[in-house]
């Protein structure tokens, strides 16, 4: 089965690859399969997100095709970045960027106001526009330095509950048995044979 990623993000595909490795699924990202149109991403939730990327994405290339909106939710900043993530600092914003503005804005924050989560949904949808919508989440705290050097976005500086090392810091297969993607992948499969037999109804 081909599973297209409404995404052109290369660690974003490698990392859902992983996880679904033991599964018979060929993952593909945007940039593998031609220009598509792109989706602005504005909805008010996660979910929203992820289910508008995912349809359009479906509709637009005859691809079973799974939408990811992901983001950190921060208890001492009401909640933010939550859906603006990617662009915390700014449309044009990189990883390095978002990382030095959320350690400015908790740079008064002592450690025990630092909690924070990762928040993953999950949207699957085929070309005729049928959708299922999963979502995972993983506790943790803020550090008050970039540690590591693997994944991406705020990885070098989210600690899971219970854990020493950043995501950034951590064997990737550790991080995919926690992680908030990790989660709402597992939940994802756990439903695909239900999927699969609807999609085929």
């Amino acid at each position: 089965m081909r599973l297209l990623i409404a995404s052109h993000n290369q660690k974003k595909k490698a990392e859902l690859a992983a996880i679904l490795s033991e599964m018979d699924i060929e993952v593909l990202s945007l940039a593998e399969v031609g220009a598509l149109p792109m989706v602005e991403e504005d909805g008010d939730s996660f979910t929203a997100n992820a289910v508008k990327k995912a349809l359009q994405t479906a509709q637009n290339s005859g691809y079973l095709s799974l939408g990811d909106d992901s983001g950190l939710v921060v208890d001492a900043l009401d909640g933010a970045p939550g859906i603006y993530s990617a662009r915390f600092a700014g449309e044009d914003a990189d990883d390095a960027r978002n990382n030095a503005k959320l350690l400015d804005m908790l740079a008064e924050v002592p450690d025990e106001r630092r909690t924070a989560r990762f928040i993953c949904a999950l949207a699957l949808a085929n070309p005729g526009g049928k959708y299922w919508t999963v979502e995972g989440r993983c506790e943790g705290r803020i550090d008050r330095a970039p540690h590591g050097t693997a994944g991406f976005g705020y990885d070098p500086l989210f600690i899971p509950a219970g854990q020493d090392l950043s995501f950034a810091a951590m064997a990737a297969e550790d991080k995919h048995r926690i992680s908030h993607r990790g989660q709402a992948l597992k939940e994802l499969k756990r439903l695909l044979p239900q999927i699969m037999t609807q999609l085929e109804a």
